[in-house]
């Protein structure tokens, strides 16, 4: 706390009004970020195309810019979800997330002809985490470009449409 106080310049008392524990604290901060990167997604998924089986493709494109920023630290996610107690606001914050992040996914693969959307999104909310944690420790955007690759041969695979279009 008294590093974020130093670096926010916000008075010790203001900052514990606003939060009363670091939990607290951490639990915003995810629940901020998930309104950001669920934004990103979106952005990428219909920047892809119109189609659903495109924008389940196309919405590995968001992940590029999480290398791009300095200091690669993987996903803010997984980093909370390691750290954190299980009960936890910031836990639960992790979760729901990951909950949000899934919903989108299934309703994306069932829009595209999956016989079992939630599976393919499955896979696909796997790739997405490994892509991110793999970045972190190896420091190489190949990562994203191999789980954009294995997501693509997954829609292929599991839906009735073709992503031919998305690249």
């Amino acid at each position: 706390m008294d590093q974020v106080i130093a670096d926010s310049g916000v008075a010790k008392f203001t900052l514990c009004t606003h939060f009363r524990t670091k939990d607290d604290l951490i639990a915003a901060s995810l629940r901020r970020t998930d309104e950001s990167w669920m934004g990103r997604l979106q952005e990428a998924a219909e920047a892809a195309g119109a189609g659903p089986a495109q924008q389940l493709v196309g919405l590995f494109d968001a992940l590029p810019a999480s290398f791009d920023r300095h200091g690669f630290f993987g996903c803010p996610f997984i980093s909370a979800a390691v750290e954190a107690e299980l009960e936890s606001k910031a836990h639960a914050a992790t979760v729901e997330h990951t909950r949000r992040r899934q919903e989108r996914l299934t309703g994306l693969a069932g829009a595209a002809g999956a016989a079992e959307p939630a599976v393919l999104a499955a896979h696909l909310g796997l790739l997405i985490d490994g892509a991110l944690a793999s970045g972190r420790l190896l420091q190489d955007r190949a990562v994203v470009d191999a789980a954009r690759t294995a997501a693509r041969a997954a829609v292929l695979t599991r839906t009735a449409q073709n992503p031919t279009t998305a690249t």
